[in-house]
């Protein structure tokens, strides 16, 4: 078996077994353009290793890549197609210190009022109302954009108001409801977009074709409204607003929601853990430390030390900080 074809049955098997667009396949496509049409026995970690070692590879690129041929190769161990990870030790790496974007409200606006003009060509492959939709499903749930684009129309439970989603990870699944505003926007993209003569895929997001969407052309469609829309970052950051970051900015929204109100935060955090469907609160309390430096220290206030700190809502300052967001 020559490695293009072990690539191609690999991704088919994935796909087989419900990703639309399986993770990994983009570095195995470029490892195979790297060594050529080699027999899949014949890598060795050698060539991994300087393959990897590409230009301009920053350390989370390197260990994506690093995982996804992992999880390749080890696909064929496990079939007896090679008999040992061609892979060269792994490298350390540093602590992370990205810093993901809270969009402000305005910002949410902005984007929502741009979609027409960004999707107003003809090769646009998803309508604007399908994308109008989507970014609101995934601001207003947290939910990963592979579990948005993963979700089936069987999945979404309007008479009950709730929404099964499926991980990616481990088989987790997760029942949750949704809120009065985001219900009547699906039922309103259920009955225009659902047509059975048009659907030829099961799943609840659908594009021009009525197939499934695929991460990678969502990707690129939310690049071009971001830009069409103006939301960048600040001079200087080499990072742009992810579609990701609607995650966090779910999150970091919610808490802040929370606390205007008066709720109890030792109740509510785990409540959002599980939501979004984090394993436990120690995730949720990574999307705290990671928010903006905007907003870092007045969230860092929200877990102050026992016995150290005086209670959030006894604090003038930081209360009238959450009412000017």
């Amino acid at each position: 078996m020559n490695l293009a074809e072990g690539i191609q049955l690999y991704a088919d098997a994935k796909r087989s077994a419900g990703a639309l667009y399986p993770d990994g396949i983009r570095p195995l496509g470029s490892l195979s353009r790297y060594a050529g049409n080699v027999p899949l026995n014949a890598i060795t970690a050698k060539q991994v290793g300087l393959f990897l070692q590409g230009p301009r590879t920053s350390e989370g690129t390197w260990l994506q890549k690093y995982n996804a041929l992992k999880n390749f190769f080890l696909f064929w161990c496990a079939r007896q197609e090679i008999s040992t990870l061609p892979l060269p030790p792994r490298q350390p790496i540093a602590a992370s210190t990205f810093v993901p974007y809270i969009y402000s409200r305005a910002e949410i606006r902005q984007l929502l009022s741009s979609i027409r003009s960004a999707q107003k060509r003809n090769s646009c492959k998803i309508e604007a109302r399908t994308l109008r939709v989507l970014l609101l499903f995934l601001y207003g749930t947290g939910a990963l954009v592979s579990e948005a684009l993963r979700l089936r129309r069987d999945e979404v439970d309007f008479r009950k108001r709730v929404i099964t989603i499926r991980s990616n990870r481990f088989d987790r699944r997760r029942t949750i409801p949704i809120c009065p505003d985001l219900l009547r926007l699906l039922w309103g993209y259920h009955l225009r977009n659902h047509r059975k003569e048009e659907m030829k895929s099961p799943q609840f997001f659908l594009n021009k074709n009525g197939e499934a969407i695929t991460e990678q052309s969502l990707q690129k469609t939310f690049q071009r409204l971001r830009a069409v829309a103006g939301v960048v970052h600040e001079e200087g950051e080499c990072y742009q607003p992810r579609l990701h970051d609607l995650r966090h900015t779910f999150a970091v929204h919610r808490v802040t929601a929370w606390i205007k109100h008066g709720a109890d935060l030792n109740r509510m955090l785990p409540a959002l853990a599980v939501y979004i469907g984090q394993v436990g609160l120690h995730s949720t309390n990574r999307y705290l430390r990671l928010t903006p430096e905007r907003f870092r220290a007045q969230l860092d206030k929200l877990s102050p030390r026992r016995g150290k700190r005086k209670r959030w809502r006894d604090d003038p300052a930081l209360m009238k900080f959450l009412t000017e967001l």
